[in-house]
């Protein structure tokens, strides 16, 4: 069990919030699960997403696959978002 994290700016949330919710069925079909966005306190632009996932394989595929950055593009995600893959430890 792990978990990916995603940071990235984006130039409107709730024009990108809205296509995150749209993205939820690929996100399931990726094994990824239990949803958590985060805005900054100072920059409600700034957004932080936390997914658990069960398979690596899948959360890396998903991470790296080509259909999430036509979405993040189309979302308004502006620069080049930090994906990281995380084990997590007890």
């Amino acid at each position: 069990m792990g978990m990916i994290v995603v940071h990235h700016k984006v130039k409107d949330f709730a024009a990108w919030k809205l296509s995150f919710d749209g993205h939820a069925p690929v996100r399931k079909a990726a094994g990824l699960s239990k949803a958590h966005v985060l805005q900054a306190v100072d920059d409600p632009n700034a957004v932080t997403v936390l997914l658990d996932f069960a398979d690596a394989g899948k959360a890396k595929a998903f991470g790296a696959s080509d259909e999430l950055k036509a979405r993040m593009k189309s979302a308004g995600v502006i620069g080049k978002p930090e994906i990281h893959i995380l084990n997590k430890v007890t």
